[in-house]
């Protein structure tokens, strides 16, 4: 079944985190990961308010996704995010269907 990386960023360091987004896609694709959404529009319609940046990213498995987060070279672009945005990410498996 397929899994979703969800994301939810607020940047606080632009200059910064832009080492990161120069990073992490290259660490997705390795692990068959694709960007669905990345920081396009989105709205609360219940709960808190989204972050900023909302990012949604679709791997093939659960493993896969959990793979890429414990990789070395997402951890290594994990370096250049910290200090430079507050993060929630979530992986969630997909169904069936």
């Amino acid at each position: 079944m397929k899994a979703y990386w969800i994301a939810q960023v607020d940047v606080t360091d632009p200059t910064q985190y832009t080492e990161y987004t120069k990073r992490g896609p290259a660490a997705f694709k390795l692990y068959g990961g694709r960007i669905l959404a990345r920081g396009g529009r989105t709205a609360s319609l219940e709960g808190p308010q989204a972050a900023q940046r909302v990012v949604v990213i679709e791997f093939d498995s659960y493993d896969q996704a959990v793979a890429c987060y414990r990789s070395a070279e997402y951890q290594e672009a994990l370096g250049y995010r910290q200090g430079a945005a507050q993060a929630q990410i979530l992986i969630v498996e997909g169904v069936e269907g």
